[in-house]
């Protein structure tokens, strides 16, 4: 639950952030009638990003068994690409965002009036569809025991609420901080998501080979136990991944967290 509930927020920040620059520069520019324009752009990214969730869901329960793990395996190593990509974006982005978003406003303004439902539109919809397809992994990765639904729910919904306080500027938001923190938790997740899309490939024959188990904790850690559906839920925790999916963790962990922080420091 945790894992979701920090994607969800993760994502929701990153939303809430551009509707907000969007709609307080159009009100600078005393353009609030066109505020309606930037609120039906938001809300039909929104709606085909459930869309996409839904679509997934689908396609996984119209096809035959056999095919379920390779859409899972493949749905993840994609969700993985997802994360890995937001992570370093976000960190690199955040400074030029409002910018960017302040250009492109001006530039649809002066074109017509639903170019501004286009730009809310695109710059939402990206948050969207990796929010559906992050969401729709781990779901698998942590099990529905981990309450992914609810999970995302109340961090989309903590996520609306932090933003409406910082544009009332009720709200001193370090916006550096909790990216540092959500980036530095989500290089865990997605070596978890990584292991598992592994495992589902191993599972139908794809990667035939270091299939034995690297190590078994189970007797410590019971599978379906409290302490597996916590780390489960919160780390996409595997008690007996095989060889390969090991390799596959430590290989994106290592490098991907050196460069996370490294970066960081650079920043700084």
């Amino acid at each position: 639950m945790l894992a979701n509930y920090l994607i969800g927020l993760r994502e929701g920040i990153e939303a809430a952030l551009i509707i907000s620059i969007l709609v307080t520069y159009l009100v600078k520019l005393g353009e609030k009638r066109h505020l309606s324009k930037i609120f039906a752009g938001t809300i039909a990214a929104i709606i085909l990003s459930i869309g996409v969730g839904i679509a997934l869901s689908e396609l996984e329960s119209s096809v035959p068994t056999s095919v379920e793990p390779a859409i899972s395996g493949i749905t993840s190593l994609i969700a993985v690409g997802f994360v890995t990509w937001m992570i370093f974006w976000m960190a690199k982005q955040a400074r030029a965002m409002s910018g960017n978003l302040r250009g492109q406003v001006d530039s649809a303004v002066s074109k017509s009036e639903w170019s501004l439902a286009t730009v809310a539109f695109l710059a939402v919809i990206r948050e969207g569809v990796e929010t559906s397809v992050l969401l729709w992994t781990t779901a698998k990765t942590t099990g529905p025991n981990s309450s992914p639904v609810l999970g995302a729910t109340l961090g989309l919904l903590t996520a609306a609420v932090v933003g409406y306080l910082m544009y009332k500027g009720s709200l001193k938001f370090n916006i550096g901080k909790f990216f540092r923190f959500t980036g530095a938790f989500l290089v865990l997740v997605g070596a978890g998501i990584l292991g598992y899309g592994i495992g589902e490939l191993q599972e139908i024959g794809w990667l035939p080979f270091l299939t034995s188990h690297s190590y078994d904790v189970s007797a410590a850690i019971p599978t379906d136990g409290l302490l597996d559906t916590i780390l489960r839920g919160t780390l996409a925790f595997n008690n007996a991944p095989t060889v390969l999916q090991t390799i596959f963790w430590f290989g994106y962990l290592i490098p991907t967290g050196w460069l996370f922080f490294r970066n960081q420091k650079t920043r700084k």
